[in-house]
């Protein structure tokens, strides 16, 4: 039976920390962190997410601005907002929420946040030194699953470790940390032969392709950690992860539910993120 890795409970004692921390850093500047998040149109989805992270923003003690902008936004009415932000020392993360509508370049937007305010650790500049291991920001989901695997002692030094799937939002960046962290990495995708063999050879599964419930419990090496960063719904509206986790735990030595597993970090480490972005601009 494995050991169900609880998302939340990490989160909320890492929140508090950094709540701490917030509190000390604006005691001794008089300096508060301060988030900026744009939203363009009425997806419903983003629109949970953003009010999540204002709600988590006034929690640590943070600044928190939320720009709702039409869904018929123009680029250079999106790039304006960027540049009116870019100037704000109030403001020392930029986050633009994805997806944007089609007609806007998602390119474009994302490097037009200054590295030093881009708490989604999306810009060039940042992936860049992601890629050499010399950052200032990490990918908040990325990072919240390695901050999951140091609170539950699990050494990523030596050990087999797969991911399965290849976005520049958590695929890539998360083969990278665990690089970081001196484990041997296969990175899967959808043209990747055989599957279930590479991933069996896992001691660390790392799954986050968007697929309800794809991997199963025969493609899972008995013992194994695996981290479902996943995040669907049923047709019953239920939320289910990439991983089936009926037939995957029994075999998994620790597992993350979903929901309640990776979801709580990456509001967390984007608060983290924040603060370290406050705290460069006040040396």
């Amino acid at each position: 039976m494995a050991r169900i890795i609880d998302g939340k409970k990490i989160a909320a004692e890492t929140r508090e920390d950094i709540k701490r921390r917030a509190a000390e850093f604006t005691a001794e500047t008089g300096v508060v962190p301060g988030l900026a998040v744009i939203i363009v149109g009425e997806n419903p989805a983003s629109k949970v997410y953003v009010r999540n992270k204002h709600k988590a923003c006034l929690e640590a003690g943070f600044r928190s601005d939320v720009i709702e902008m039409s869904e018929d936004t123009t680029n250079d009415e999106l790039l304006a907002k960027i540049e009116e932000l870019k100037a704000d020392d109030g403001i020392h993360g930029i986050l633009v929420q994805l997806p944007l509508p089609r007609h806007l370049d998602e390119k474009a937007v994302l490097e037009a946040i200054p590295p030093e305010k881009d708490v989604d650790a999306f810009h060039v500049v940042n992936t860049g030194k992601i890629m050499l291991g010399d950052y200032d920001f990490l990918p908040c989901t990325p990072a919240g699953v390695m901050k999951m695997l140091e609170y539950e002692k699990i050494d990523v030094t030596g050990r087999e470790c797969v991911v399965v799937g290849r976005s520049n939002i958590v695929g890539k960046p998360m083969a990278m940390l665990l690089l970081h962290a001196n484990g041997t990495v296969t990175v899967c995708h959808s043209k990747t032969r055989d599957l279930g063999e590479v991933t069996r050879r896992a001691d660390i599964l790392v799954v986050a392709i968007g697929k309800a419930d794809f991997i199963t419990g025969d493609m899972v090496k008995e013992g194994a950690v695996v981290i479902d960063v996943g995040m669907n719904r049923r047709e019953d509206g239920k939320l289910t992860g990439d991983v089936d986790f009926a037939s995957v735990e029994p075999k998994a030595s620790a597992i993350t539910p979903v929901p309640g597993g990776v979801g709580p970090m990456t509001i967390t480490m984007l608060l983290e993120n924040t603060l370290t972005a406050a705290k460069k601009k006040t040396k």
